[in-house]
């Protein structure tokens, strides 16, 4: 018996479509990158400012507990609060950094018609709203969380008081 191999031939490619921008087009997203730049800077100062806040908001803490006994366990949470506020500056940080690359490289990507520059500009577009859907991801796993959280302590605390 003889098998009769006959070679395939590989399809031939697909034109490849091109995207063409209009001169709109590039008007509108030059503007969107002038917006994402000075978004972006804006970000990077108030990360500055929660960052420093982060640093005086224990020596605050541990004032209070000093100036008044009754609040001697505020001491203690000089730590915590400074964790959430260096935590919140990171974040921020990154949404500002995401949106600064953007920004920047669209404007040069508009002014020189470099198709490069235009696809990482785009990438950094899409890691910004990457990061936020994750972001926002985690936020509302945290609500329904804490909401569960009260839910149990307040049927615990309802069958206690009987």
């Amino acid at each position: 018996m003889e098998i009769d191999e006959t070679p395939m031939q590989p399809a031939a490619p697909e034109p490849e479509s091109k995207l063409i921008l209009t001169d709109e087009a590039q008007y509108y997203l030059q503007k969107a990158g002038q917006w994402a730049y000075f978004l972006g800077i804006m970000g990077f100062i108030g990360t500055a400012f929660v960052a420093i806040m982060a640093l005086f908001v224990g020596a605050l803490f541990s004032t209070m507990a000093s100036m008044n006994p009754m609040m001697a366990g505020a001491a203690g949470m000089g730590g915590v609060v400074t964790f959430f506020y260096l935590l919140i500056a990171v974040f921020t940080f990154f949404f500002a950094l995401y949106l600064y690359q953007f920004g920047d490289r669209v404007k040069k990507a508009v002014a020189f018609q470099n198709t490069q520059e235009m696809t990482l500009a785009l990438s950094k577009l899409k890691s910004f709203f990457k990061f936020w859907g994750i972001f926002t991801i985690v936020i509302l796993a945290l609500d329904i969380l804490i909401f569960v959280i009260f839910i149990i302590a307040g049927v615990g605390a309802a069958t206690m008081a009987r």
